[in-house]
């Protein structure tokens, strides 16, 4: 390609363009648009076309990304109300004559499914609906849903689990918290 003065160039391996000053052989005498004059082979240099908007020869790639960046504007996301946030949490009671009527016909593995699967359920269901606070009503007994339950709590990163408040609920009850902005 061959330059000629006043030509706009570019060069290719710099963020810098500038018009040419002087051509002599190979090496380009040009001008910036700072004020500076420097010199640059003829091969590190291309030709900017006289058509294109002023503004867009102006911009380097990195000030039209920050631009784009700057219009783009986040999203208002509904700030829960003083009420919402301190909202009674959601009892869900395990106990089995709470969820069927009659036992008749079930053994403690099938009334265990039931329930932990009904806990399952409901855990789902309080985390897709953005409810924060859960509580599981197991009753003391033996000890056995309250350890399948929290084997089921720690198979999820987003919550934490405690007794629950001892004067309403006794020793039979876990409390859940579901973090609703994971990290």
């Amino acid at each position: 390609m061959k330059l000629q003065e006043g030509d706009w160039v570019s060069a290719i391996d710099e963020l810098m363009e500038g018009r040419v000053i002087t051509v002599v052989k190979d090496m380009v005498h040009i001008k910036t648009r700072d004020g500076f004059t420097l010199e640059f082979n003829t091969k590190e240099l291309i030709k900017i076309d006289e058509e294109l908007p002023f503004d867009f020869r102006n911009t380097t790639p990195t000030e039209s990304i920050l631009k784009d960046k700057e219009t783009v504007k986040r999203k208002n996301t509904p700030v829960p109300s003083k009420k919402e946030r301190h909202a009674p949490a959601m009892e869900v009671d395990l106990h089995i004559n709470q969820l069927i009527k009659s036992t008749r016909g079930m053994d403690n593995f099938d009334m265990l499914n039931l329930q932990m699967d009904t806990a399952k359920r409901q855990l789902e269901f309080a985390i897709n609906n953005r409810i924060q606070r859960l509580v599981f009503i197991h009753g003391v007994g033996e000890g056995v849903l309250r350890t399948e339950l929290e084997y089921l709590l720690n198979r999820y990163e987003n919550l934490k689990f405690y007794d629950a408040d001892y004067q309403k609920y006794g020793r039979g009850a876990t409390e859940v918290y579901i973090f609703q902005n994971p990290k």
